[in-house]
């Protein structure tokens, strides 16, 4: 018996299960019958295999095969790129996985350090070593806009089941939003619906370990929106 429902938060030490059916991932740990918490987390739940395991809420970004992610440009060499992933690792863009000609020795034409990019990591070697890309869609250099930094822990919460949050904070504010895995988000719309967007990020951050939030990042942006629809008009 699974004594929480998907989606739920719970915290280190608490019982979640009961059953030697359950098999477990990252995040629990068993106690005879018994399935326990061993962090800070978001449950979920895979019926079909009696597989539970946690998302955690807490810890620094564990770069992954295909996460998209954020970085900074910090370096680049005849080769290619190096970027700043905001976590203790760095990443390597390789000149070949970047769509188009790019002209040997103009580099810095291309991206120059200090610049915003949208990149997708395809390799993680065990010592760290790591490779990204901008083959694919909505890979792409993040010109204006705002960025805002949140533990990368949280973003699935930002993100919601399915996408729900996310889609959310688009289809309310109309700004576009890229959310990274390594805890970066990038915003682009109006000065103001920008401000709007990162306040409810923000929000999304500080209470996501409680219920209804949904519901509440929801009514918090109507109220915001309707505001500012009133002040523009």
């Amino acid at each position: 018996m699974i004594k929480f429902s998907e989606g739920s938060v719970v915290v280190p030490g608490e019982a979640v299960a009961e059953g030697k059916e359950y098999r477990i991932g990252q995040g629990f740990y068993r106690v005879g019958e018994k399935v326990f918490a061993s962090r800070l987390g978001i449950l979920r739940i895979k019926e079909e295999d009696n597989f539970i395991y946690l998302v955690p809420l807490t810890g620094v970004y564990n770069p992954r095969e295909g996460d998209t992610v954020i970085g900074k440009i910090e370096d680049f060499h005849s080769l290619g790129w190096r970027i700043d992933l905001f976590c203790p690792y760095s990443a390597m863009l390789m000149v070949r996985e970047v769509p188009g000609y790019v002209p040997a020795g103009e580099l810095d034409k291309v991206f120059d350090i200090g610049d915003l990019v949208c990149v997708k990591i395809t390799k993680v070697t065990n010592n760290k070593m790591i490779d990204v890309s901008m083959n694919g869609p909505g890979l792409f250099k993040l010109n204006e806009g705002r960025i805002i930094k949140i533990s990368s822990q949280k973003i699935p919460r930002v993100i919601g089941k399915q996408g729900s949050m996310v889609n959310m904070l688009k289809d309310k504010t109309g700004c576009k939003v890229i959310v990274g895995k390594n805890g970066l988000i990038w915003t682009k719309g109006e000065p103001k619906t920008e401000i709007i967007v990162n306040e409810a990020i923000k929000m999304i951050e500080d209470l996501s370990h409680t219920s209804g939030l949904t519901d509440r990042v929801a009514e918090m942006l109507d109220k915001k929106m309707e505001e500012y629809n009133k002040n523009k008009g």
